[in-house]
């Protein structure tokens, strides 16, 4: 089931941000990394205590489990849903190099629920980790929902029952519709396949809730879109974290008070911030976007939990 009512994002060979910067080029990659002066942060942080969450929750609640980056747990009445599930060492192809995890995760793969849906919003590794995917599928019964074109990655790894989706096409799973919905960000797991896949985020609906799965995203005119297909969402995920130097990351992430003003455009019920706390992936510390989010948020309706923390929602 497809809506076109978004804008072309894709010139026959690879996708891009229709009236939007893209993402700075790999030269100047090299740039920011030659001239970076990260924040310090500590090499790991012991303070997360895993919970357990339960089996299933009730009508007419939104239950939200922070795991960790931009995992999130989700459950409504008989739907369980996870986000961008990753529980590595480290957010890279490889163990022994790449950003490694600061903490641990919020919820024991173990101890996770049966999963409904998993939501994938394009394929970089911090968001589309293989050996996650592959532990989640040997559990069975799971849905996995990607953008276009990160099907094949999947299938090759003998992940079955994938659905690609484009911006504006929905999937109707029971008794919910996941549509897909723009982000400006881009993709790549190497050097020659820049932007062949897409990036997006997700609204989960059903008669009594509207969920919005920001993914990775920089500030743009499609919250404001998405508001106005939608409504306001009871429940935003939101990205908060990698966002520094600005001059390298204002394409592709938002500071936390974009994501601020992207709660306001919305008129969200209540957002939690994702995307922080676990990698450090840019320059700004581990830590760093939380306090500046609570130092701009106006109210408690922008929440941030804790790697293991819950928070219920009501429909």
């Amino acid at each position: 089931m497809a809506d076109r009512g978004f804008p072309k994002h894709f010139d026959g060979q690879r996708f891009y941000n229709p009236d939007a910067p893209q993402a700075r080029s790999f030269l100047d990659g090299l740039r920011w990394k030659l001239t970076s002066h990260p924040e310090p942060s500590p090499a790991f942080i012991e303070d997360v205590m895993p919970s357990v969450p339960p089996r299933s929750v009730d009508a007419c609640q939104i239950r939200v489990t922070m795991v960790n980056h931009s995992t999130v747990l989700v459950q409504r009445s008989g739907f369980n849903l996870l986000t961008d599930p990753i529980w590595s060492e480290r957010a890279s192809p490889l163990s022994w190099v790449g950003p490694k995890r600061r903490r641990k995760p919020g919820v024991r793969m173990e101890d996770l629920p049966p999963i409904d849906v998993v939501l994938i919003s394009h394929n970089h590794f911090d968001h589309l980790d293989l050996p996650t995917l592959r532990q989640l599928a040997t559990r069975g019964r799971s849905t996995f929902v990607v953008a276009a074109g990160c099907a094949r990655l999947l299938r090759s790894q003998r992940i079955e029952s994938v659905h690609e989706l484009d911006w504006g096409e929905s999937l109707a799973i029971s008794g919910f519709t996941i549509h897909c919905v723009p982000a400006l960000h881009f993709s790549a797991r190497g050097i020659l396949d820049r932007n062949k896949t897409l990036w997006c985020g997700y609204v989960v609906e059903d008669l009594e809730s509207v969920v919005y799965f920001a993914g990775d995203t920089s500030f743009g005119s499609h919250f404001a879109q998405i508001r106005e297909k939608f409504g306001p969402p009871q429940l935003a995920l939101l990205p908060i974290g990698a966002y520094e130097p600005r001059w390298f990351m204002s394409p592709v992430h938002m500071a936390p008070e974009e994501a601020v003003r992207a709660h306001e455009i919305l008129d969200a019920k209540t957002s939690i911030a994702m995307h922080h706390g676990t990698f450090q992936l840019a320059d700004d510390g581990i830590d760093t976007p939380q306090k500046q989010l609570m130092a701009c948020r106006r109210d408690d309706s922008f929440l941030i939990l804790r790697n293991g923390e819950s928070a219920e929602i009501p429909c």
